[in-house]
């Protein structure tokens, strides 16, 4: 049974926009009808509560992004060492078009006062060593491929390997409209 956050939360209509992309409309409404019917609760919480709630045995899996996962694994606390030990990782479609993948990204205002300084601040934060303070610090994946990074968890979740989706962020947007007017059809809250 699923346990999940709200369907109009900005990653899952992310998400579902990328599903629609891949299935097409008609298929992906099938797929939020599925995963409504295997709902264990209503969606509720954020990430973490999510992971806790399918350590305890109340869901049997959840959507969740894994740097929250990272944050637990990476915890000496004792009652987060038990949750760790309670639930694993599964990247769907590794086999197809890849696991999908928050999108993140930067922009500079028309009208920023140092236009040159903001571009060179966005360019340091997809480089190399941002990307590797990210995926260090706070669990992020990093955006430059073949990055290597001495993060455990991370480490511990992929095995070595990982494949994400390649959805350009143009057709998960177009798809925002018909993923949340989907959800309301399906009733998913």
């Amino acid at each position: 049974m699923l346990c999940t956050r709200s369907g109009s939360h900005p990653y899952n209509l992310s998400l579902f926009g990328a599903v629609t992309e891949h299935l097409g409309e008609a298929k992906a409404e099938e797929w939020l009808k599925g995963l409504v019917a295997n709902m264990a609760r209503s969606p509720k919480g954020g990430d973490t509560d999510q992971i806790k709630a399918v350590a305890s045995g109340e869901c049997g899996i959840a959507l969740t992004n894994t740097y929250y996962l990272a944050r637990i694994m990476r915890s000496s606390a004792p009652e987060d060492k038990v949750i760790a030990d309670r639930v694993g990782v599964v990247f769907p479609n590794q086999d197809s078009w890849g696991t999908h993948v928050n999108i993140a990204g930067a922009a500079v205002a028309k009208n920023a006062k140092n236009t040159a300084n903001a571009v060179k601040f966005m360019e340091y934060l997809a480089s190399p060593t941002a990307q590797e303070y990210f995926a260090n610090g706070n669990n992020e994946w990093p955006a430059v491929p073949n990055l290597k990074v001495s993060n455990p968890a991370l480490q511990a979740m992929t095995g070595g390997s990982f494949k994400s989706e390649t959805i350009p962020i143009s057709a998960v947007g177009n798809n925002q409209l018909k993923v949340q007017q989907m959800l309301d059809r399906v009733g998913y809250k």
